[in-house]
């Protein structure tokens, strides 16, 4: 199967570009939307990742990931003291999904949304689109566009 892109939305203030380059690599759980549960049951280890800091001024793309682990079920979706529990949830079987991602690098300077959004090859994108989904698909080309608009350096 082919390499897929992928854009995941984390707040800086809840885990930032270099909380990720500090860990290496985290856990990205806690996301309770089923199409981007659906998203991240679709990642494969190696498929890459646009680093996106939403609750930012401005918004916009900081880095590159990779995902290293791919799906398995959400363990904080049955812990009842966490933020991310569902009452719903049954072990034996899981509504809500994670993968690993891995620091692959950052941005010198973000690139913000409004950049993304004043460049028409990233019209179709879904991110400009239909801006408010934490885990979004990206096609080859956005990506491609987008890494070199942020000077961003690619994986191995």
């Amino acid at each position: 199967m082919a390499k897929q892109y992928w854009l995941m939305k984390s707040e800086p203030d809840v885990y930032s570009i270099e909380d990720l380059e500090r860990d290496g690599s985290t856990s990205w759980e806690g996301v309770r939307n089923y199409r981007a549960r659906n998203n991240m049951m679709a990642m494969k280890v190696g498929d890459e990742v646009l680093y996106y800091h939403s609750n930012a001024k401005p918004p916009g793309v900081v880095g590159i990931a990779r995902v290293c682990r791919e799906a398995y079920p959400d363990a904080l979706a049955l812990d009842r003291k966490s933020d991310y529990f569902d009452a719903k949830s049954d072990p034996d079987k899981p509504r809500w999904f994670m993968v690993d991602i891995e620091y692959v690098s950052q941005t010198a300077q973000p690139l913000g949304l409004p950049d993304i959004k004043a460049d028409p090859a990233l019209a179709d994108m879904e991110l400009v689109r239909y801006g408010r989904l934490s885990v979004q698909a990206v096609k080859k080309e956005e990506f491609d566009r987008v890494t070199k608009l942020a000077g961003l350096k690619r994986s191995r």
